[in-house]
């Protein structure tokens, strides 16, 4: 029976991409029906294309890296969930620690401390959103070419932790006391935290799904019938209750921050503290998880690729030099088979799956260019929404900001349990690019609706001057607008939808679309968007005031839509060739120079102990 091999497909983009002969992975069959397909465990091409696809039982060792995201999570939100109002608001009247006194007239009050204004409160949360998601190249860096993803996750919680600490010490009653001096301290515990916290994020993500190594194989159902367990699906799952995880982690900050006008603004943060604290002890613990070692070369190599193909194709003429990108064979130069024995180059130390998975992720790099411009809507709800509900009639507000993430956790498993199985079993193939361009789409619904709720607040608010988070009465007390703050419970929910088509995705794609001991750093290529998002956000700083919010948040919902419209449509090439994609590295070959091929791709043996004796379908 044959091997359904690699081949070369130039797309109407002139790209080179190598890609498995089958109609269904994208393009039309080259391979007869008994072919096996590249990295299965005997499937055939026949079987492929028929038969359901369905995912694999979710093994314990990714639970418990589940459970060290959720700890981070926790720790992350508790203390950036009050930050706004932190920064943003004054002492209540009688407070020393930033709570809202007991007492009927104080009602409607809001929880603050450092009276710095909205635009200073707006650059704290947005520098502390940049930081944090450019410090994972540290951590992708460390873990990918240095110490690995354990070792470098147990080194960062404990820096961490010393940004705990600090906050903690720029949050007491004596530091609020001098504001210039907390706010200082809250700028270094930012930094800190931001080191710790995005060193992790970098390599939780890619350690979670590298836990499991399945192969794709057909099983029968105790129903009679064949099916396919497959790693793409299995791995979407997985990111599914990771990202759930994540979520939890943010709603369970309701027990750090019990939110603005209830409790204080200082000693919440040490909840997280003593949260964080165990961290490192757990993953103690958790260490027993699957890891791939780190190869300091990798980088280099991947580098090697890219320059040894663009070689002399640069030309100071611009036209010239895209031509020459787009020809056929562009990445041949970097491949050991195009060159006869005893002719191969000694630089080139890879084998030609390889020079596969370098396009493969330069492709995915492409479709996370596009992500900063969701981000900008996701980066509202964080401080935004917050100043849109502080001009409302507190009511409740307790789970008002827990409201997204309370989404996500009940939308995902709807979405994981059934709506996914059922849009397989009907043959509809929703891929990550489908789902990306889906999560634009509600991103620019939920900017719409807080636009259309902004203009309504304004209208109603007692002082007329469109900043109605800062009008008080003839006694100095909050006079908000007339309406309930639940009515912006909106934009809240329509974010946490789109979250799970958009930044849930992004994950499972930079996962799948990595070399094996890659992901990390292409992982923290994906989180670096944010912080373009947040630099975006930084040059509108003179729009980001409470008067502006309409003009805002209804341009954050134009640019939502059309660069939602462009990427489906400039990446639908891609997106049929997403299954081609997903099994380039994972097929027989030669490996790395000085190692055995098992090391350079990931061996499993079914049944093997770290999967989980009772692994079998989840349908």
């Amino acid at each position: 029976m044959a091997t359904a091999a690699y081949e070369t497909e130039k797309n109407p983009k002139g790209d080179d991409v190598s890609v498995l002969g089958s109609e269904k992975q994208g393009h039309e069959g080259s391979f007869d029906d008994d072919s096996i397909v590249e990295g299965s465990e005997g499937v055939t091409q026949r079987e492929f294309t028929t038969l359901r696809l369905v995912p694999d039982k979710i093994n314990f060792s990714s639970w418990l890296v589940i459970i060290v995201e959720f700890a981070e999570r926790w720790s992350y939100y508790g203390t950036i969930n009050v930050l706004n109002n932190y920064v943003r608001a004054p002492l209540p009247q009688g407070s020393r620690d930033g709570s809202v006194p007991p007492g009927p007239k104080h009602g409607n009050g809001i929880a603050g401390a450092l009276n710095k204004g909205q635009q200073k409160s707006f650059t704290v949360r947005t520098f502390n959103s940049f930081w944090f998601y450019v410090t994972p190249w540290i951590g992708g860096i460390i873990a990918d070419c240095y110490l690995g993803r354990y070792n470098t996750i147990m080194l960062f919680s404990i820096v961490c932790l010393a940004g705990h600490i600090i906050l903690v010490g720029s949050a007491t009653p004596p530091s609020i006391a001098n504001p210039d001096q907390a706010y200082g301290l809250l700028f270094l515990a930012v930094i800190v935290m931001g080191i710790g916290g995005g060193a992790i994020k970098a390599n939780v993500s890619p350690m979670i799904a590298e836990q499991y190594t399945g192969k794709l194989r057909k099983v029968t159902l105790p129903s009679g019938e064949d099916v396919l367990i497959s790693p793409a699906v299995t791995i979407q799952r997985i990111y599914n209750w990771f990202y759930a995880a994540i979520n939890w982690g943010s709603a369970g900050a309701i027990s750090a921050s019990f939110l603005p006008g209830i409790t204080d603004t200082g000693p919440h943060s040490s909840s997280p503290l003593v949260y964080s604290s165990w961290f490192p002890l757990f993953s103690l613990w958790v260490g027993r998880v699957h890891c791939h070692s780190a190869s300091g070369s990798i980088l280099l190599e991947t580098l090697r690729v890219i320059t040894m193909c663009i070689g002399d194709k640069l030309s100071w003429n611009p036209r010239q030099t895209v031509k020459q990108f787009r020809a056929p064979g562009f990445w041949d130069v970097a491949r050991p088979s195009s060159y006869r024995d005893g002719e191969l180059p000694s630089r080139i130390t890879w084998d030609d799956q390889f020079v596969g998975e370098v396009v493969r992720t330069l492709k995915a790099c492409q479709v996370f260019t596009a992500l900063p411009f969701f981000y900008l809507c996701y980066s509202q709800i964080d401080g935004n929404l917050g100043t849109v509900a502080a001009g409302m009639k507190l009511d409740l507000i307790i789970f008002l900001r827990n409201l997204n993430p309370i989404v996500i956790i009940i939308i995902i498993p709807i979405m994981d349990l059934l709506v996914y199985p059922a849009l397989r079993r009907n043959g509809f193939n929703f891929t990550p690019i489908k789902r990306i361009t889906l999560g634009f789409f509600i991103a620019g619904l939920a900017m719409l609706y807080a636009a259309i709720l902004q203009k309504f607040v304004y209208e109603q608010s007692p002082c007329h001057d469109n900043l109605p988070s800062e009008c008080v009465d003839e006694n100095g007390d909050p006079n908000p607008a007339p309406i309930n703050v639940w009515i912006v419970a909106g934009p809240y929910i329509l974010v946490g939808m789109a979250e799970i088509f958009t930044s849930l995705v992004a994950n499972e794609y930079a996962f799948t679309k990595s070399p094996k001991r890659m992901k990390s750093t292409v992982m923290a290529f994906s989180l670096f968007m944010q912080a373009i998002s947040a630099a975006l956000n930084l040059a509108l700083t003179a729009v980001n005031t409470e008067d502006k919010f309409t003009w805002l948040f209804g341009s954050f919902a134009i640019v939502a839509w059309i660069v939602g419209l462009v990427f489906f449509f400039y990446f639908r090439d891609l997106d049929k060739q997403e299954a081609a994609l997903n099994v380039i590295g994972t097929g027989s070959r030669k490996g790395f120079a000085n190692e055995t091929a098992d090391v350079t791709t990931a061996v499993h043996h079914h049944g093997e102990e770290k999967l989980g004796k009772a692994a079998g379908p989840i349908v």
